[in-house]
């Protein structure tokens, strides 16, 4: 398993500090400073959209050891599922990423569901950054009009490095994982 060292109020404003140069309030205030320059384009927001709110994730991803499909006698670790907190600048609680499906949580019980659009390779260690398009947003609040996230500056989080074969078949591995999570919204 790999181990992350906890997210600390003091981390996250720091992680996010080198994400946007612009102070947030403290609670899910919009910014348009996060920076699209350094990113694959296939992670790129296309134009048209701004940046509304800024997080980092810290949790876990459920991995299952499973039967490779179209592989006979071979087996991956299959990915089921993160549960991460979202955090804000100053370390508070903004809400939570869980699923499946993938699932974004307001503190205010907004959620949002999305479709993958695009992935890009993060480091060797690391799961892909991703942008999803998002589906409309349930119940009113902080996610509503989401219209793309994208996951960035990732660490930790890829399958187990423990042998995945038919002697440990449906064992589950937990490992921990930080992202950013950008929320975007129409201009």
């Amino acid at each position: 398993m790999h181990a992350l060292p906890s997210l600390t109020a003091l981390a996250a404003a720091a992680l996010l500090a080198g994400c946007a140069g612009t102070a947030g309030s403290g609670n899910m205030a919009a910014t348009n400073s996060f920076s699209q320059g350094g990113l694959p384009d296939a992670v790129r927001v296309p134009a048209g959209h701004r940046v509304a709110m800024e997080t980092v994730g810290a949790g876990s991803i459920t991995y299952e050891c499973r039967a490779k499909a179209g592989a006979a006698g071979g087996h991956e670790w299959f990915f089921v599922g993160p549960d991460a907190q979202l955090s804000g600048r100053g370390g508070q609680a903004m809400g939570r990423y869980f699923g499946p499906p993938a699932t974004w949580e307001g503190k205010d019980g907004s959620r949002v569901t999305a479709t993958q659009v695009a992935v890009a390779a993060g480091g060797a260690a690391d799961i892909p950054l991703q942008l999803v398009r998002a589906n409309p947003a349930t119940g009113a609040g902080v996610m509503q009009d989401v219209s793309y996230i994208q996951r960035v500056n990732t660490r930790g989080g890829v399958a187990p490095a423990m042998a995945c074969g038919a002697a440990n078949v449906a064992q589950r591995q937990v490992v921990q994982y930080q992202a950013y999570y950008i929320f975007y919204k129409p201009m």
